[in-house]
């Protein structure tokens, strides 16, 4: 990389990521913003209060923050079975997510194929806990089994969408997330959170990989 090359993606990681997260958040708002409140009647008059859902997440630097989304499921719990006596973090071939989990309401299933459930974050980004693009966020009872290597993915923001998101989403393994999102953080620049924004447009109209 030359000099000029590297001065650019300096400062892109110092300044340029950031205003480019509050600007597309600001912009999406704006606009999804009649049809959030569409939404949210809708949420209430189906399935009843509370029509938020929180939850802390693991952020960069392992620092945690408390997550918005819109709720999809019933309110009750289901412990994660997560294999966090493993002395050598979070097994590759682990999925996180089943296409039949029975405590996602109907209406919650159409949020996610969407991803409209996810449209809440955007105050997360405007907030700096999140960006638009990087690795999403995980709970700390996945995040404190990493290993060393599946922890490089916490050196920069979490995201909305990602290079995983855009190759797979919950289709794809641990191993295989954790893959690329360890290669957004030594790549990711202003060209590729572009490429990985409108690729993201067209994954969820294809509705492929969300549940």
């Amino acid at each position: 990389m030359d000099q000029q090359a590297t001065q650019i993606a300096t400062f892109y990681g110092q300044y340029g990521k950031r205003i480019f997260d509050i600007i597309v958040a600001l912009v999406l708002l704006l606009i999804l913003l009649p049809f959030m409140f569409v939404v949210l009647l809708v949420l209430l008059l189906t399935t009843g209060r509370p029509v938020f859902f929180t939850q802390t997440r693991t952020g960069i630097h392992q620092q945690h923050f408390m997550i918005w989304k819109l709720r999809t499921m019933e309110m009750r719990t289901v412990s994660l079975d997560i294999p966090i006596m493993s002395t050598d973090g979070i097994p590759d071939d682990f999925y996180f997510k089943t296409a039949t989990d029975a405590r996602v309401t109907k209406i919650g299933a159409v949020l996610r194929k969407l991803s409209i459930d996810e449209i809440p974050q955007l105050i997360n980004v405007l907030k700096g806990e999140m960006s638009i693009v990087g690795p999403r966020p995980e709970v700390p009872t996945i995040t404190n089994a990493y290993n060393a290597m599946q922890a490089g993915r916490l050196d920069v923001k979490p995201g909305l969408t990602g290079l995983a998101q855009v190759n797979g989403r919950s289709d794809i393994s641990h191993g295989q997330k954790i893959k690329y999102d360890l290669q957004y953080v030594e790549e990711y620049s202003l060209w590729l959170d572009i490429r990985i924004v409108v690729k993201t447009l067209y994954v969820v109209l294809a509705r492929t990989g969300a549940y």
